[in-house]
């Protein structure tokens, strides 16, 4: 038999859009690891899915499932419509979040590949985000640069 750490080495993940029943699976706890979620029903959830649903040409949200379906990734991509660029499209990756026991693993890297991918397909010609300073070497790993600042406005 193999050690208990070899066989979390060969642990099939998946990476696959957001369902409504994964609700169920975990996503809001993942998320949990990010930022505050608060306190969201079920109801709640099903409302804000379905409002994404019916814009699936602008959100693209992705979910790292283990081999036992559970969640233990989330990344999004929005996409924003320009008049510049002749008409472009600018991909925002947003709410990348790994488990804190599934960190370490790459899980974050598959992610944002898979999003960078959904962007160039669906026709960005770049794909931005936001991040904090201490995450600021992963995201040069994924092929991202340092392109200004960011100025928020908090309501």
């Amino acid at each position: 038999t193999a050690p208990a750490s070899d066989v979390d080495k060969r642990q099939d993940y998946t990476i696959r859009p957001l369902r409504r029943s994964d609700y169920q699976r975990g996503y809001l706890d993942v998320l949990r690891v990010l930022t505050t979620v608060g306190d969201i029903t079920e109801e709640q959830w099903n409302s804000r899915y379905e409002w994404i649903r019916a814009r699936s040409d602008e959100y693209y949200l992705l979910v790292v499932c283990d081999g036992e379906d559970r969640i233990v990734g989330t990344g999004s991509l929005i996409v924003e419509r320009k008049f510049i660029h002749s008409l472009g499209m600018v991909g925002h990756i947003e709410d990348i979040a790994v488990e804190k026991g599934q960190q370490g693993k790459k899980l974050g890297l598959r992610i944002i590949q898979a999003l960078d991918y959904v962007a160039e397909k669906v026709g960005c010609y770049k794909t931005i985000l936001d991040c904090s300073e201490a995450n600021e070497g992963f995201y040069v790993k994924c092929g991202f640069k340092r392109a200004g600042l960011e100025m928020a406005h908090y309501y």
